[in-house]
């Protein structure tokens, strides 16, 4: 039976507070982790090369976005002869110790993009936050078919080999929503798993969404898939359901 490889790969961008702990605690699970310093400016880079096991670093200037950063990860992952790659945020929003659950899915689902799903309700949790996943959520079925619950959760299993083939024309925060679409339009399956967050309070919280500007490049995003569902990803869909018939 083949063995099949997992690793981590966290983008991070001037999240010093937290990036260590963060490691250490995906650390306690697996050694295979790779850091992408997308450009920061702090003193992330000394806290990741001062740790006992330091991570695999890809390290650039200057800052490029999360896209970017996701993209240079899987990149190293396929260097490193991963076959699949978990990534999670480096702002403590996720929790490492919920990686099992995103892997025992895996076992059941080999070729599926786990997501994991952090629910509504939460302690802290802004507001907008609750507002732009539910735009998310209604453009992506519209752009799908697919119902998802969280479209903006960076909290994934990626299928590394299938991820060739999905052309990322985006590079910032809204990188991740086309990355989901274009796996569905790719016939890539895609499953839920609950999974914890932690919101800190508002005098703690570090974020680089930037609301006006990142929600109007969600939005040219979404017109662009809209478009492209009419032309490849619904007539796609139908394909493979006559195809499977």
């Amino acid at each position: 039976m083949k063995k099949y490889r997992i690793g981590v790969a966290i983008a991070t961008y001037d999240n010093a507070g937290t990036i260590a702990n963060v490691v250490r605690r995906v650390e306690a699970i697996t050694r295979d982790i790779i850091v992408v310093d997308d450009g920061c400016t702090d003193n992330t880079l000394a806290l990741l090369q001062q740790l006992d096991v330091p991570p695999h670093i890809v390290t650039y200037k200057p800052n490029r976005g999360k896209g970017h950063a996701l993209v240079q990860g899987f990149k190293k992952a396929m260097q490193l002869g991963w076959d699949y790659v978990i990534t999670l945020d480096s702002d403590g929003q996720h929790f490492p110790e919920d990686l099992p659950k995103l892997v025992a899915a895996w076992t059941q689902h080999k070729d599926a993009l786990i997501v994991g799903e952090r629910g509504t309700g939460h302690l802290n949790m802004p507001r907008g936050n609750t507002m732009a996943n539910k735009f998310s959520n209604f453009w992506f079925t519209l752009q799908t078919g697919i119902q998802l619950n969280d479209t903006q959760t960076g909290f994934r299993l990626y299928p590394l080999k299938r991820l060739r083939w999905l052309g990322i024309t985006t590079s910032r925060y809204e990188a991740e929503l086309e990355m989901l679409v274009f796996a569905a339009w790719h016939g890539i399956e895609i499953v839920p798993v609950k999974v914890r967050v932690y919101y800190p309070p508002q005098v703690e919280r570090v974020t680089h969404f930037r609301p006006w500007a990142d929600f109007g490049r969600i939005s040219l995003l979404n017109v662009a898939l809209c478009f492209g569902a009419v032309v490849y990803g619904w007539p796609m869909r139908l394909y493979r359901k006559i195809k499977n018939r």
